[in-house]
């Protein structure tokens, strides 16, 4: 009998993308079967025992995500992998909670469907434990559009993924990252894609309450407890009773309070303010900063132990300059947002402002992209956004084609400064070579070094490209470019 160490099953209802996969994975020396619709994996399923399961998300009849459950109660060792070409927040987070192994985007790199096999021969076996049905009802992309986290970066797409997997657990999850990266918003998703959705989300500004009023409005207080205090007053605590209490700025916090949130994290337990009776904390906690707790432990400015109670789940949010292919994402959607209380009419990005906006080095993140998205269509009313509807200071960091045309003129100017332009020569050749060196070199960066991804974005010949390579003695090392 076959090992299901190395049989994999593809589902997909494209016959070339199942005919690409079969072959390109049985040149590997796997064993594969396919089946074009759910319901025949199915039987697949219970005929075969099988490594690794490769499923489209959007089928006729049983999508991809239904596919998973079921096929999970028929083999719950089974890996699966959720294929789409329809990338989107929802579509991995959804995937990623009910079990997925991984999520991959349409178009792919075969290089990263070997790693994912390579991968699921090497991990251990385990079951997803099976889900109460009166649980089994899953969040979905809801609400406005302000719930919407946008992103189709390599690190966006990782963040979803860790949603995804912990979103159902009570962990403490610590976000970090710069100021403006979206992390409330990663904390309001992690609540709507919980089992806590239906009750209350409560979040509090840990460095924006005087530092003598936050105790009382995270746990409230009794009557009498200190001068003003004329009533009893409910906490953050016990608002989010049964929900989620995200504590923004942690890193704000004084030490005597992060030994009472720690105390509360260890016996879900805290006071109010001149209470005796206990009160029980039922919360899941999330935390944010974009303060560096590793160093102010050093300084003795925040508790380790509550750094370690805190940080069991860890997600680090990148700056914008960081993701800078989501940048034209993320202007769209602001652009969406504001248009309608804004504009008199229908506005658009023109190419020359989008590629300003892809330069720019963003340091205050998507919360200054908003602004300046807001701002520009305020002033374009109606039609196309241009690069004078941008703030200066991106107009003079950001360039336009017509800037580029300028600079690369007087590139091309300074190069014929040196060269003897009377005497017979290669000056074309001398020129386009040393274009075509850079442009490969940062593309291939760009890619990971991966040539085929490289030559796809270059629009030529993988074998064109491996040869320019060797010539122009382009050195790939470890996905680094030399």
């Amino acid at each position: 009998m076959t090992s299901k160490r190395n049989k994999i099953l593809i589902v997909d209802d494209e016959e070339n993308i199942l005919w690409v996969m079969k072959k390109g994975l049985e040149k590997n020396n796997f064993i594969v079967d396919t089946a074009t619709s759910g319901e025949k994996a199915l039987e697949q399923l219970r005929k075969n025992e099988y490594l690794l399961m490769f499923s489209d998300i959007f089928m006729e009849g049983i999508s991809g995500l239904e596919l998973m459950e079921q096929s999970q109660q028929v083999s719950p060792d089974l890996k699966i992998v959720i294929m789409t070409a329809q990338d989107s927040m929802n579509n991995t987070i959804e995937a990623m909670r009910l079990g997925a192994y991984d999520y991959l985007s349409k178009p792919f790199d075969f290089d990263d469907v070997y790693k994912l096999v390579e991968k699921a021969k090497n991990a251990q076996s385990f079951s997803f434990p099976k889900k109460d049905d009166e649980t089994q009802t899953y969040a979905t992309q809801n609400g406005n559009d302000e719930d919407i986290i946008i992103g189709k970066s390599k690190s966006m797409k990782e963040i979803f993924k860790t949603i995804g997997k912990s979103a159902d657990s009570d962990l403490s999850i610590l976000i970090t990252g710069e100021s403006g990266t979206g992390k409330e918003m990663i904390a309001n998703t992690l609540h709507r894609y919980s089992q806590r959705k239906n009750k209350p989300f409560i979040c509090i500004n840990c460095a924006a309450i005087a530092r003598e009023l936050l105790e009382s409005e995270l746990f409230g207080h009794e009557r009498g407890a200190f001068t003003g205090a004329v009533e009893t007053k409910t906490g953050k605590f016990q608002h989010a009773d049964g929900g989620t209490l995200f504590l923004d700025e942690i890193g704000d916090m004084e030490l005597p309070l992060q030994a009472k949130i720690l105390r509360i994290l260890q016996n879900n337990q805290y006071y109010r303010v001149g209470g005796k009776e206990p009160l029980l904390a039922n919360v899941r906690i999330i935390a944010a900063t974009n303060q560096n707790l590793p160093k102010m432990i050093e300084l003795k400015n925040f508790r380790e132990d509550l750094y370690h109670r805190l940080n069991v789940i860890h997600i680090d949010m990148p700056p914008l300059r960081e993701r800078i292919e989501d940048v034209s994402l993320l202007a769209h959607h602001f652009i969406s947002r504001h248009t309608k209380s804004l504009a008199r009419g229908p506005v658009y990005l023109s190419p020359d402002a989008e590629i300003i906006l892809s330069n720019y080095h963003w340091q205050g993140n998507i919360r200054e992209l908003e602004n300046v998205m807001k701002r520009a269509v305020m002033l374009a009313i109606s039609g196309p956004i241009l690069p004078e509807h941008l703030p200066i200071h991106l107009q003079e960091k950001g360039y336009s084609p017509s800037q580029w045309d300028n600079r690369l003129n007087q590139l091309i100017q300074d190069f014929l400064q040196n060269q003897d332009l009377k005497k017979e020569g290669i000056l074309y050749e001398a020129l386009i070579q040393k274009v075509e060196k850079h442009l490969f070199k940062i593309i291939l960066g760009k890619n990971s070094g991966k040539q085929v991804a490289a030559a796809k974005a270059l629009g030529i010949n993988r074998n064109t490209l491996k040869r320019k390579i060797d010539a122009m003695n382009i050195e790939i090392k470890k996905g680094t470019i030399q």
